[in-house]
């Protein structure tokens, strides 16, 4: 076997534990190669090495570390990105605060995110003030989604309605003492699929 450096396959490690722990899955040979600034090819002679060694394991077809191999993928993290109103709209924190692991048959395939509500407007769609709202990032939604709208510059949750006939939009709270949103337009940010509260 050809000479390896050491301190090459411990980045390589730790790359793969850091790319996992924020996606869920290990990043392609591609990804890494991209990450320890080497080639392709060089990488992936790197791969096939540890793998003899037993540095890393093969899992359906793709590179993991021995410790990843016992959760067989069933975990992924999603970013915790901060407030959202239910209310009037609030602008959210575009950083991520944390990440929260999912057991990965819990959600779709795609990019998701999670945010807390803040205020009481979606209480009658069983979203109260504090709850953890996972959404699923997407730019298109079906009438009656609860969606993350962007409305001048600030965004909230509420359940959208596509008003043809007149040309708008309504964005309604689900709470009868509250009034609907009614714009011309708005920018939708990712559809609500789950509900995480405390009880």
């Amino acid at each position: 076997m050809r000479t390896k450096d050491t301190a090459l396959m411990q980045n390589i490690l730790a790359e793969i534990d850091e790319y996992y722990s924020k996606h869920g899955i290990t990043p392609s040979t591609r990804e890494l190669a991209q990450k320890v600034s080497m080639s392709h090819n060089t990488v992936a002679r790197y791969l096939r090495d540890m793998i003899d060694m037993g540095m890393l394991e093969c899992y359906d077809g793709r590179i993991v570390a021995p410790q990843m191999s016992k959760t067989k993928f069933k975990t992924i993290s999603v970013p915790m990105l901060g407030s959202i109103s239910c209310g009037i709209p609030f602008m959210t924190e575009e950083n991520v605060e944390s990440y929260i692991h999912l057991p990965i048959d819990l959600i779709e395939k795609g990019e998701f995110f999670f945010l807390k509500a803040n205020g009481d407007s979606m209480i009658e769609a069983g979203i109260d003030d504090g709850d953890l709202v996972l959404v699923r990032k997407t730019t298109e939604a079906n009438d009656g989604d609860i969606v993350v709208a962007l409305v001048d510059n600030e965004n909230t949750l509420k359940r959208i309605h596509f008003d043809t006939a007149h040309r708008r939009i309504i964005l309604h709270p689900e709470n009868h003492e509250m009034q609907d949103i009614i714009v011309s337009g708005c920018e939708i940010q990712g559809v609500a699929v789950k509900i995480i509260k405390d009880i």
